[in-house]
């Protein structure tokens, strides 16, 4: 299994979020500054967090974007499923019922040994997700961020807050 880097990136735009005061918004442009990532591409994985509920988008001077809920009601598994979609992540195609020894259907288990020790194992993935919280993140990220990084990062969002009058 592989998720793409919207992923990783829509978890640390989130993360972000949830660091700002609940009326600040950001504008995507701002998010992909922040993050050194291409805007467009970035825009997608935020049109995906808005569509499923976790960021609302404001427009005008001070629009952009912001969680649209309290960051401990947001999921890691949330906004994975955003990006990523809500499909399995294995998908069985029966090849046990194929080749020289397949015998007739209703000989076989319901459910294919390796279907099943698959399905559990995403289970488990998905169980761990869900019981990560944005707000856990962001704490996280607070805790370990080098104390120059902090700095940086509190001149530059005074410098972008400031300018949005």
């Amino acid at each position: 299994m592989r998720l793409g880097e919207g992923v990783e990136w829509a978890v640390h735009c989130a993360v972000l979020l949830a660091a700002l005061p609940d009326d600040v918004c950001l504008p995507a442009s701002r998010l992909a500054q922040f993050h050194g990532v291409p805007g467009p591409y970035l825009a997608k994985s935020l049109q995906a967090l808005t569509g499923a509920g976790l960021l609302e988008s404001r427009g005008g001077r001070k629009g952009g974007y912001r969680l649209s809920r309290a960051a401990d009601q947001i999921t890691l598994l949330d906004v994975v499923l955003a990006v990523e979609g809500d499909e399995t992540f294995f998908r069985c195609t029966e090849i046990r019922r194929r080749g020289p020894s397949a015998v007739a259907p209703r000989a076989y288990s319901p459910v294919c040994g390796v279907a099943g020790a698959m399905w559990r194992a995403e289970r488990a993935w998905r169980d761990v997700l869900s019981g990560v919280t944005i707000a856990e993140l962001a704490g996280i990220a607070l805790r370990d961020a080098p104390a120059a990084a902090q700095t940086k990062a509190v001149a530059w969002f005074g410098e972008v807050l400031s300018a949005r009058g």
